[in-house]
């Protein structure tokens, strides 16, 4: 177990290392001065003195290697910086938005679960008769939809047409709603792709037919046994799911106005906010190692087969 964790925590090092020089070498790359967003160089002409100062005032006169070696430095000091336009924390304006990506996480998964469970599910048990064609066809064009097509097509439905939600911002739960739909469905024609091939599978098991010569119920067969045997791979695609909602989805947050990390990081990369960008990926970094560490426990609670070595009775 100790030797587990040593290796998840290097894991994790190393992939918010990797991360930040990636980013940091693209964001160097890529065209844009921050500094003409900070003086604000289109509202009016800022003289090259005043240009030259505020770079040496951000360090971005300095080499690219004494750059990035300083904000690490600081990084392993627990600090992130401050934002290159508010001045503020990038911790703190990360936490700030943190609550509404968790929000509008929680909401999805809720839809997600209330969409693919039951289709997934009826699929497998009705295998070639309609309600799997259905199903089968609610995925297919679940998949071709883009998120942002649909999420147009909800607002203009049930904003403008029938005036029950509204259109964007954060306030109460009804803002959270339409969002949180466009999220869900577009997440779960996979999950029902992949409930539906599973259960198939665990239903050809021997111990399925084995259940049913004893007189078991169908019903119960197929969410007690063959549900749970179908989990295993749905759980591996579910937390790097969980962990993309949680770095924030950028396209849906800014569709919706959602003040949550997506919409951040859009805000930082158009202001060219380095230290705000490179906060965000760290924090993204943590989330995917987060919840790979969490499918493995998963793993182990579902299939008692899956145990670590030394970990059998004799």
């Amino acid at each position: 177990m100790y030797r587990q964790l040593f290796s998840r925590m290097f894991q994790l090092i190393f992939v918010l290392l990797m991360l930040s020089m990636t980013t940091f070498l693209l964001m160097k790359m890529a065209p844009g001065d921050p500094v003409f967003t900070i003086l604000k160089a289109s509202e009016g002409a800022v003289s090259q003195l005043d240009q030259e100062q505020m770079r040496e005032q951000l360090g971005l006169n300095l080499p690219l290697v004494q750059q990035y070696g300083l904000w690490l430095w600081s990084v392993v000091q627990l600090d992130l910086g401050k934002s290159l336009v508010n001045n503020r924390d990038v911790w703190d304006l990360m936490m700030d938005r943190l609550p509404a990506t968790v929000s509008l996480t929680a909401g999805a998964i809720i839809v997600l679960l209330l969409v693919s469970i039951p289709l997934g599910v009826v699929a497998a048990k009705y295998k070639g008769k309609w309600p799997d064609h259905f199903s089968r066809l609610f995925a297919l064009i679940g998949a071709s939809i883009p998120s942002f097509w649909l999420g147009l097509l909800l607002v203009y439905a049930f904003s403008f047409k029938l005036n029950w939600l509204p259109t964007m911002g954060s306030g109460d739960v009804r803002h959270l709603i339409l969002p949180s739909i466009t999220l869900g469905f577009v997440m779960a024609p996979e999950y029902i792709r992949l409930l539906r091939s599973g259960i198939l599978d665990a239903l050809s098991q021997e111990y399925v037919r084995a259940a049913r010569a004893r007189g078991i119920a169908e019903w119960r067969i197929v969410v007690k046994h063959a549900l749970r045997a179908a989990l295993l791979p749905v759980i591996t695609i579910f937390g790097m799911s969980l962990s993309a909602l949680l770095a924030g989805s950028v396209v849906t947050e800014t569709l919706f106005a959602w003040p949550g990390l997506g919409s951040m990081v859009m805000e930082a990369i158009t202001q060219r906010n380095y230290p705000v960008i490179q906060g965000y990926v760290l924090l993204t970094g943590v989330f995917v190692v987060t919840a790979n560490i969490l499918v493995d426990l998963s793993y182990r609670l579902l299939d008692p087969r899956i145990r670590p070595k030394g970990g059998r009775r004799a």
